[in-house]
C-alpha cells in the first residue's frame, strides 16, 4: 500500500500556492507518493488588525502548524522561509530549501513609477519594520502606514485610494500572477530583503527519516547555503519577532557575500555591515555580520523594539 504523505499548510493564498508547489514536485520525484494537503488556521491569520510586533511576530504564523506534525497529524510542513523564526520546536528541523525565486522588495503603485518618484506627504503601505525603517531613511518625506492582510487584501486598499504605493516581497506577487503590479524590483542597495525572503522551506520531524529522504530532490543548494547564511545572521543577532532587521546573500561561483541591517524603526539611525568569503563558510560569514552590528549598537536597538512590542 502507497504511503501517504501529509502537507500542513495555512490557508491563504499564497501558502496554498507553496503548499501545491511542494506537493506536485513531490509527484514529480515519487510518482507512487499518495499526497493530502491538510488546512489549517494559524493565530496569525487571526490578528490581522494588529501589528505584527504587538502580538508576537513571525511565529504566530507556524505555531499551529508544527503542533500538527509533533501530533502526528501531519508529516510536512510548507513555508516562506521569511516567516520562520530562528529557533525550531525539538523534534522538528528544515533542512530542505526549494529554489528561490526573486527575493527583492517590490514596489506597487497605480501613480507613481518608484519610491523615489513620490512626492512629499505620499503614503507608503506596509506592515513590516524591515521596510519600513529603509523607507524612512531613504525617502523622509514620505509617510509609512501599517497595513496587514493578504496579498490581494493590500491590493485592493491601494487601488482604493488608502495608499499611495505599497512595498511588498517580488516573490509573492509573481507567484500569485501579479508580476504586472510591481512598477519597481526595489535594487537591495535600497531596500535589503528580509531573511530567507523568497525562499520556501519545508519542516518536518527531525526523526523521519523516511520524510528527509523523500525530500531530498526538492532541496536547491544554492537557495539552502544562502538561507543558511542569512539565518545565521538572524539567529547571532538574537532575531525571532517582527524587528527591523534584513540579512542577505549573494553567491558568485564558489565566492559569497553576506550583508545585514538593523534600524530604528523610525529610521534615525541604519546599521550596516557585510562580510565575503567561501560559500563553504557560509553560516559564518552570517555569524560576522551579525558580530559587526552588534558591535556598532544593533543590540540596543532590537532591544527596544522588543520593550515596545511587549508594552
Amino acid at each position: 500500500m502507497a504511503r501517504t504523505l501529509r502537507i500542513a499548510t495555512r490557508k491563504s493564498q499564497l501558502a496554498l500556492w507553496q503548499a501545491y508547489y511542494v506537493r506536485d514536485r513531490l509527484r514529480a520525484a515519487h510518482p507512487d507518493l499518495e499526497l493530502e494537503i491538510v488546512e489549517l488556521v494559524s493565530e496569525g491569520d487571526r490578528t490581522l488588525d494588529i501589528p505584527l510586533a504587538k502580538v508576537g511576530g513571525k511565529g504566530l504564523f507556524l505555531k499551529e502548524l508544527e503542533q500538527s506534525i509533533l501530533r502526528g497529524d501531519s508529516d510536512i510542513a510548507v513555508h516562506s522561509m521569511k516567516d520562520v523564526t530562528v529557533t525550531l520546536p525539538d523534534g522538528l528541523v528544515i533542512d530542505t530549501i526549494c529554489p528561490r525565486e526573486d527575493p527583492r522588495d517590490a514596489f506597487v503603485s497605480n501613480r507613481h513609477a518608484s519610491l523615489a518618484d513620490m512626492p512629499a506627504g505620499s503614503v507608503v503601505g506596509s506592515c513590516s519594520l524591515r521596510r519600513g525603517c529603509q523607507v524612512r531613511a531613504a525617502f523622509p518625506h514620505l509617510e509609512v502606514r501599517d497595513l496587514r492582510g493578504n496579498v490581494n487584501t493590500r491590493l485592493g486598499r491601494l487601488d482604493n485610494g488608502d495608499y499611495d504605493a505599497l512595498v511588498l516581497a517580488a516573490s509573492g506577487l509573481i507567484r500569485l500572477g501579479f508580476h504586472d503590479r510591481i512598477r519597481d524590483s526595489i535594487d537591495t542597495d535600497v531596500m535589503l530583503p528580509a531573511v530567507g525572503q523568497g525562499a520556501v522551506g519545508i519542516e518536518c520531524r527531525a526523526e523521519d527519516d523516511e520524510t528527509r529522504k523523500l525530500l531530498r530532490p526538492l532541496a536547491d543548494p544554492e537557495a539552502t547555503l544562502r538561507v543558511r547564511a542569512e539565518r545565521a545572521a538572524n539567529e547571532a543577532l538574537g532575531g525571532g519577532c517582527h524587528v527591523p532587521l534584513a540579512a542577505f546573500s549573494e553567491i558568485d561561483g564558489n565566492a559569497m557575500r553576506v550583508r545585514g541591517l538593523v534600524g530604528e524603526p523610525d529610521g534615525s539611525r541604519i546599521l550596516r555591515a557585510e562580510a565575503s568569503g567561501d560559500t563553504t563558510d557560509a553560516e559564518d560569514l552570517g555569524r560576522r555580520v551579525a558580530d559587526s552590528l552588534l558591535d556598532q549598537g544593533a543590540g540596543e536597538i532590537l532591544a527596544g523594539v522588543y520593550d515596545n512590542a511587549v508594552t
